[in-house]
């Protein structure tokens, strides 16, 4: 069976590793899902799963069927219900950079601008190594030829449900897993099916800004080329970071050299993805994105005029003064604990980084659905 019910397959390559592949992966998934469309994820970075950390399913186990294996079910189609509408963001507030958008008013108007009503979502599952280790720490020490086996049963014994695409997460380089990934596919999707574009869509090349990361990821691009593989396009991570509090920009790691890579490759730039903070809260802790809150301000720690300030004023209150704050208490806890359930592709609609992915995910379907992947 294999990817016989899959539509459309898209890889996620860099020669470079600790570009955020696994992230840009996990991103691209939730957009499309957003989208509309059933997706699946195949991570195949067999030494360095992160798939299952980033989606929330750890705790999962693959399990296995009459003639293969069935992957993880993420969340299943469904309409989100409306979102509670989280704190707005202050005036000074930025989010990070988004081509051609002001930083200093995008935040502010973060919850107008995306769509926080019902939305019917796609389907996701998820297929990781990860999900037959042990544990977190287990390590994967194997020899070329086992690497290799792997990823030819991950591509030809998983019973995959209909799906409209599947994202395929890949370790750094293009070494052994890089060549039998594409041996296969490129067997298994050699023949056309009639009024359908092809299903091996393209890869799409993730990179940061810095020199050294695009001189090595240069060579996934002729990677792609030597082995037949169209490219749908370059992604720029970590391309800025816009502090939550201040709104000023930095470039951490520079700006500009995935865009010039693409011109130069003569693929599509789809897009620059900036450092977010609240992403990676929102994968390692749970927490739906929040802006415009002061991260450093800790309660705990006024001075003592403030205390003192503060006693005075409780001493003339009334009762019914102090009933009115403790409802107000009450609901803000009550709000905070909404704000915190939901699936993954629900708190995503809340962070900054969702409309950034919006448009790039927009240009994926349309190069990939009309077949115009560059560079085979």
């Amino acid at each position: 069976m294999g990817l016989d019910n899959v539509k459309h397959i898209v890889l996620v390559l860099s020669g470079k590793g600790g570009v955020g592949k696994s992230s840009i992966t996990t991103q691209l998934a939730l957009s499309l899902s957003l989208a509309g469309r059933s997706v699946g994820i195949l991570d195949i970075d067999l030494t360095g799963p992160s798939i299952p950390r980033l989606l929330g399913i750890e705790d999962a186990k693959i399990k296995q069927a009459p003639g293969g294996w069935l992957p993880v079910q993420v969340h299943p189609s469904q309409l989100l219900p409306q979102v509670v509408d989280a704190p707005q963001p202050n005036e000074n507030t930025a989010t990070p950079r988004n081509e051609g958008v002001d930083h200093s008013t995008l935040l502010a108007s973060k919850t107008d601008s995306v769509d926080l009503h019902p939305q019917s979502v796609g389907a996701l599952y998820a297929i990781s190594l990860g999900l037959l280790l042990p544990s977190r720490s287990s390590a994967v020490v194997w020899r070329g030829p086992k690497k290799t086996a792997m990823v030819r049963q991950f591509l030809t014994d998983v019973l995959w449900p209909s799906l409209d695409y599947l994202l395929i997460d890949t370790p750094p380089g293009t070494s052994d897993e890089h060549i039998s990934l594409a041996e296969t596919l490129l067997q298994q999707t050699s023949t056309p099916i009639p009024h359908r574009s092809p299903q091996l869509a393209g890869a799409v090349i993730v990179t940061t800004p810095q020199a050294v990361a695009v001189s090595d990821v240069r060579k996934e691009l002729s990677f792609c080329r030597k082995v037949g593989i169209g490219v749908l396009g370059v992604v720029e991570n970590m391309s800025g970071y816009v502090c939550e509090c201040c709104g000023k920009e930095t470039n951490l790691f520079g700006k500009g050299g995935g865009e010039v890579m693409a011109r130069e490759f003569d693929v599509e730039f789809l897009g620059a993805v900036p450092v977010d903070r609240q992403w990676g809260t929102l994968v390692e802790e749970g927490k739906r994105p929040r802006y415009g809150e002061d991260v450093t301000k800790d309660d705990g720690d006024d001075d003592d005029d403030d205390d003192d300030d503060d006693d005075d004023d409780e001493m003339v209150m009334n009762d019914k003064e102090t009933e009115v704050r403790r409802g107000d208490e009450g609901a803000g806890k009550e709000l905070s604990a909404q704000l915190e359930v939901g699936l993954l592709v629900d708190k995503y609609r809340s962070c900054s980084l969702c409309t950034t992915f919006e448009k790039i995910t927009s240009q994926v379907i349309g190069l990939v659905e009309n077949g115009h992947a560059n560079g085979t």
